[in-house]
């Protein structure tokens, strides 16, 4: 097919003038491989190794030789801000994109902030993105400036007009089809292992898959007897299977770290196993989503972590495992002596849950305070069916070891448990954007002469 440029040609201009291979500095000894694939709307529940009736062999191998975590957290129930905090280590209020990202929008991820690509390319690692980008079009936001030597995918999500498949800085074709893009991204990635050299490579592999519209190939359908969320899933998975194969076939398994997630939980369909709420809440359902991590001879086999971690860790986690420096400034926190076996639990502090620039709940150890949520009636809504909407009780704090569910509000038990955390979320404030720190006292209704000052409540963006 004949290459057609981007409509934003700037754009492409400035993408096309980046797509420069960062100096090599490799090291005498060569760091391991890094394969990172980022599901679309995967459930806590929907693989076979976290309880699913959906067959998924490959990554249930993978969670056999390696490590499954039962307590890893999304950065945001939403796609966009979801990758952006993946990819830099940051609360998504830092990236650049706090929330979803559209076609006309003209923002997306902060030019110069340090990403997954950038801190590999800066040790001499060959880096790859395919698939599902979805964290800005804008010059500086490509793939290409991020961190990556090249690019194979769509700049959106799959159900998006108008959508492109490009590689690099072209378009090779306009509106591909839904049911082709699992396999064709399966491909590129195994292709990219295959012709690996002597330096070490970094494979990010962000599929559409299970995110609607569901669209499993001929191959596939009907193959699960769930549907098609459970045809989609089990083509998801047989392309991760293809994947490992690559890996044995180049002799490459046993130094390369494999890393399977999603970005977020389920949207219509899908399982959040025992868990609350679905894609968009801030419910556990919503944001906890599966771990998978495999690295013969490093990573144990077979084991589970329950430690509380987040998207945010995987930056300063790959740095550390490949001996780059871990970038100034980061959310995350450094998981390798757990992936090591060296450590069962590690003190990785609190972590945020946001809403655009809110913070909705906080988790410290075993509890989540709920101090805001968008799902759910607040002061300020509109009164429903002539009734009046009476103020629902806030915070809330669930014990998550004994209730994953959220079902069993255990605040007023717990007052000195809420007040530790509030604290040190308000700590926390002055290192975000006065946006952030207006949308937290906005949160409790605050008059305005009562917040810190340059700090205003501020009304939730659409």
């Amino acid at each position: 097919m004949n290459s057609s440029r981007v409509s934003r040609r700037s754009f492409l201009r400035s993408c096309a003038a980046a797509a420069i291979t960062a100096p090599h500095l490799l090291a005498a000894d060569r760091p391991p491989n890094i394969v990172l694939i980022l599901a679309d709307d995967l459930g806590y529940g929907d693989l076979g190794c976290y309880g699913s009736k959906i067959e998924t062999p490959a990554c249930d191998r993978i969670a056999q030789e390696g490590m499954r975590f039962t307590d890893y957290y999304a950065a945001s129930p939403l796609c966009s801000p979801s990758r952006a905090a993946l990819l830099t280590g940051c609360y998504p209020p830092r990236t650049g994109v706090p929330r979803v990202l559209v076609p006309d929008d003209t923002y997306g991820l902060t030019a110069g902030i340090p990403t997954i690509g950038g801190t590999l390319q800066s040790r001499g690692y060959r880096a790859k993105c395919v698939g599902k980008w979805h964290v800005g079009t804008k010059p500086e936001s490509h793939p290409l400036r991020q961190g990556f030597d090249e690019f194979y995918g769509i700049p959106f999500s799959h159900d998006m007009e108008p959508l492109s498949l490009i590689r690099n800085a072209d378009v090779i074709e306009q509106s591909p089809k839904c049911e082709t893009l699992t396999s064709r991204f399966t491909d590129q990635a195994v292709e990219f292992i295959r012709r690996a050299d002597e330096r070490p490579f970094f494979l990010y592999l962000a599929h559409t898959a299970p995110h609607i519209p569901l669209a499993p190939s001929t191959r596939f359908a009907k193959r699960s007897r769930l549907g098609a969320y459970g045809d989609v899933v089990s083509e998801l998975d047989s392309g991760i299977g293809e994947v490992m194969k690559a890996l044995d076939d180049s002799g490459h398994s046993r130094d390369t770290l494999v890393i399977v997630t999603s970005d977020n939980g389920p949207w219509y369909q899908g399982s959040t196993g025992p868990l609350h709420g679905r894609k968009g809440d801030n419910y556990e359902g919503g944001t906890r989503v599966p771990l998978l991590a495999r690295m013969p001879g490093v990573i144990p086999q077979g084991t589970v972590s329950n430690q509380p971690s987040a998207a945010i860790d995987l930056l300063p986690t790959i740095a550390a495992i490949t001996g780059s420096p871990i970038p100034a400034g980061l959310d995350g926190a450094d998981l390798s002596p757990l992936l090591r076996g060296d450590r069962a639990q590690i003190d990785r502090g609190l972590l945020l849950y946001f809403d655009i620039y809110a913070i909705q709940c906080a988790r410290l150890g075993k509890w989540k305070a709920h101090f805001s949520r968008w799902n759910a009636n607040r002061w300020s809504d509109p009164p429903a069916n002539g009734l009046r909407n009476l103020p629902l009780p806030r915070p809330e704090l669930y014990d998550l070891e004994s209730d994953p569910g959220e079902s069993y509000n255990l605040a007023a038990q717990n007052s000195e448990v809420v007040a530790d955390i509030r604290a040190r979320v308000e700590a926390m404030l002055p290192s975000f954007s006065k946006d952030v720190a207006g949308a937290w006292y906005g949160t409790f209704n605050m008059p305005v002469e009562d917040t810190p000052e340059g700090a205003r409540p501020r009304p939730r963006t659409p």
